[in-house]
């Protein structure tokens, strides 16, 4: 089932503008091909709109990293929380309608607890300097494990009722 069937895209960039406001990760919603529906970006960060501002960064960093975690969610059927290849948390939560798979919530930005911008693996794939990478990345925030998954479910929810509605 295509997104727009269930709501408009207005409702789903509320939902993105919402979650956005409620966690601080840049947040979007992808159809099954894994491309945006809406034009909605409020970035979590300075570095990732210099990495998706390189062919390479978004081809091979970013795209890939939601095209191989909205995968795994869609054939486990769950919530994924892991860190792309430039060391940034990215949770993917996946969208059934009737147990057909209709896109996902992909929210992004942000660092694991003890994790860290991978400087060296960024500037190989975009040659972006590395003192810019790291310049960029002053102030990400962090995310406890438990805040990881209270915005996982925070985003579950909000899917669960937009889904009951329809």
């Amino acid at each position: 089932m295509e997104l727009t069937n269930i709501i408009s895209l207005e409702k789903w960039m509320e939902l993105e503008k919402k979650i956005n406001r409620k966690t601080g990760l840049d947040v979007n919603v992808f159809n099954i091909a894994g491309i945006r529906i809406t034009e909605f970006k409020k970035w979590a960060n300075a570095l990732c709109p210099a990495i998706k501002d390189t062919d390479k960064g978004q081809s091979f960093i970013c795209a890939v990293a939601h095209m191989n975690l909205a995968a795994l969610a869609r054939d486990t059927k769950k919530t994924i929380i892991e860190e792309c290849d430039a060391g940034l948390i990215k949770i993917v939560v996946p969208i059934f309608v009737n147990h057909e798979y209709s896109g996902a919530v992909g929210a992004c930005g942000l660092l694991m607890d003890d994790g860290e911008v991978d400087s060296f693996l960024i500037n190989k794939i975009t040659e972006i300097e590395e003192d810019k990478i790291e310049n960029l990345s002053i102030g990400i925030k962090t995310l406890s494990k438990e805040k990881q998954q209270e915005i996982a479910e925070f985003i579950e929810q909000q899917l669960d009722i937009i889904l009951s509605a329809t």
